[in-house]
């Protein structure tokens, strides 16, 4: 890339950075459209970790701590949680803008690089998880910031410098792109990785890959230093409790699903046919480190909630940066030039969708009318910055089992139904709540409040156990803010909160039995419509 080309590339990632940092924060607040349970989830580890909580030492996650540091830090410098979550974005933004300038410059023409760049951003800033559908949401965020830096140490493994060389800063830039990825959700780690280090070999880029592994180890040995040892052990704990975990062993599809599904095959069969036409293009060694890491694709969009196929719009730029010189055929005469060119613009066009509805989302998020939302957290002085919609949450509804078609399932053994609820010999119904999540959260605290039981720290029989969020309940040490085996956090929980319509049933059934299976006791002291409240005796 020539300077002027660098000029231009690094002017347009400051006003896309900038531009969108403006569209986020100019609106004031956050203002959600679904996802309301996981918006929870993420708000407990934040205010969680502003406390000075570590994730996995002190409260039970699969997410690394740094998917929700950059909001964390806003937090503890007195924002709300809605504008934090903003800011962050922002911040991350801006954080790999020289990351994403120097891959622009050093493997890139100037116009493809504003491509790669713009994708960068929109994974860090958007305001939606991916897929096609136009709605404002924060849940799985991380998920966007670790595809932006698998982007970055994918692009620098099989893309070849064209521009300008220096494998000390390829080195420093991966390495520091694969600490963040572990660190924040590991999963891109084991399927990238082996992909990665396969290009560094073949490429013989020893010396990056020796500048990558210290970045690494020095981002290893910091957080070593304040979170102790033991933070890597937790870790490596949470993530297996979660692969073994019973109730949510996978967010979506099953892994053949998000191969071989119609929405998914095109885009599998056109990773193949890539890999194919590089070979013929005479470039074999990218064909092979793209065929290695093919299978980290499909893995991590099995992994991530949506499974929308992400990896489709860096492929797309890839292809384009790797054609041939003018006038390469293969043995049947193709111009592979042109073959690439077809095959990323295919490519582009199955991922457009969702680029689209990324790149969109700030904007639909800037437009929408303040009018149709309400407070989540409508008595916090700090966090009253986030909204959610009355219209999913006013009335609750729930999903239930007709009676007849239970015992037709339990007759026939059917493997989704492994029998009824018991609570004190009682069977619980058999009911799974299916909107309204803020408002019965909202609802079961302030029923508390009222009935004397302000102050006491319950343990909730459910996924989610913040019911702490909404009013002057305690929080559980050693919690889980998503609850996936175990009891997390019952050494600290005064009664168990049983809900009669959980957000899951299994999640409900579980912990019910894992009580028993402690040899905790029970006594109910409080119940209404909506929940069970039980004073826990320890074994």
């Amino acid at each position: 890339m020539q300077r002027r080309g660098q000029i231009a590339f690094g002017g347009f990632l400051i006003v896309v950075w900038a531009g969108l940092s403006w569209v986020l924060l100019a609106k004031g607040g956050l203002y959600i459209a679904k996802h309301e349970g996981d918006t929870m989830h993420l708000i407990d580890m934040v205010l969680r970790q502003a406390d000075g909580e570590w994730a996995h030492l002190d409260y039970m996650s699969p997410i690394g701590f740094l998917a929700t540091a950059p909001i964390a830090l806003f937090v503890e410098l007195g924002f709300g949680v809605g504008m934090a979550i903003l800011a962050a974005q922002a911040l991350v933004g801006g954080l790999l803008l020289l990351p994403i300038f120097w891959v622009g410059i050093s493997r890139l023409k100037t116009a493809w690089a504003m491509v790669f760049g713009a994708l960068c951003l929109v994974l860090c800033m958007a305001l939606v998880h991916g897929e096609a559908q136009p709605s404002i949401s924060v849940s799985m965020h991380y998920n966007r910031w670790a595809w932006a830096l698998a982007f970055l140490a994918i692009s620098i493994a099989i893309l070849p410098p064209v521009q300008r060389e220096n494998r000390t800063l390829d080195g420093l830039i991966l390495g520091l792109a694969v600490a963040g990825m572990a660190l924040i959700k590991v999963t891109y780690v084991a399927a990238f990785l082996p992909g990665v280090l396969l290009a560094l070999v073949l490429r013989r880029q020893f010396r990056a890959m020796r500048v990558a592994v210290l970045a690494g180890l020095a981002v290893a040995v910091l957080v070593t230093l304040f979170a102790g040892p033991a933070f890597w052990f937790a870790y490596l704990g949470d993530v297996l409790t979660v692969t073994g975990s019973e109730t949510r062993p996978q967010p979506g599809l099953s892994l053949n699903g998000v191969i071989a599904a119609p929405a998914y095959l095109g885009g599998s069969i056109a990773a193949l046919v890539a890999v194919v036409l590089l070979r013929q293009a005479g470039r074999a060694t990218e064909g092979l480190i793209l065929l290695v890491l093919v299978p980290g694709f499909f893995f991590v969009t099995y992994q991530n909630f949506g499974n929308d196929p992400q990896w489709l719009y860096l492929l797309g730029v890839l292809l384009f940066a790797l054609r041939p010189a003018p006038g390469t055929t293969n043995a049947h005469g193709w111009d592979m030039r042109q073959a690439l060119a077809l095959a990323g613009c295919a490519i582009f066009m199955l991922g457009l969708p969702s680029a689209i509805n990324l790149a969109f989302s700030p904007f639909r998020h800037l437009a929408s009318s303040e009018d149709e939302f309400v407070p989540m957290f409508a008595r916090s002085e700090q966090h009253g910055d986030i909204f959610a919609m009355p219209a999913r949450n006013a009335t609750p509804t729930g999903t239930i089992k007709l009676p007849v078609l239970v015992e037709a399932a339990r007759a026939g053994e059917s493997e989704e139904d492994d029998g009824p609820t018991l609570l004190l010999g009682e069977e619980l119904p058999e009911c799974g709540l299916a909107g309204g999540t803020v408002t019965v959260y909202d609802g079961i605290v302030r029923d508390l409040e009222t009935s004397g039981f302000a102050g006491i720290t319950p343990l909730g029989a459910d996924l989610l156990a913040s019911y702490w969020l909404f009013g002057d309940l305690g929080r559980l040490e050693g919690g889980a803010p998503w609850r996936y085996a175990g009891l997390p956090g019952v050494e600290s929980a005064s009664h168990l909160l049983v809900p009669l319509c959980p957000l899951d049933r299994k999640a409900r059934k579980s912990m019910i039995e894992a009580m028993a299976a402690g040899g905790y006791g029970l006594k109910e002291v409080h119940r209404n419509e909506v929940y069970v409240l039980l004073e826990i005796e320890a074994p």
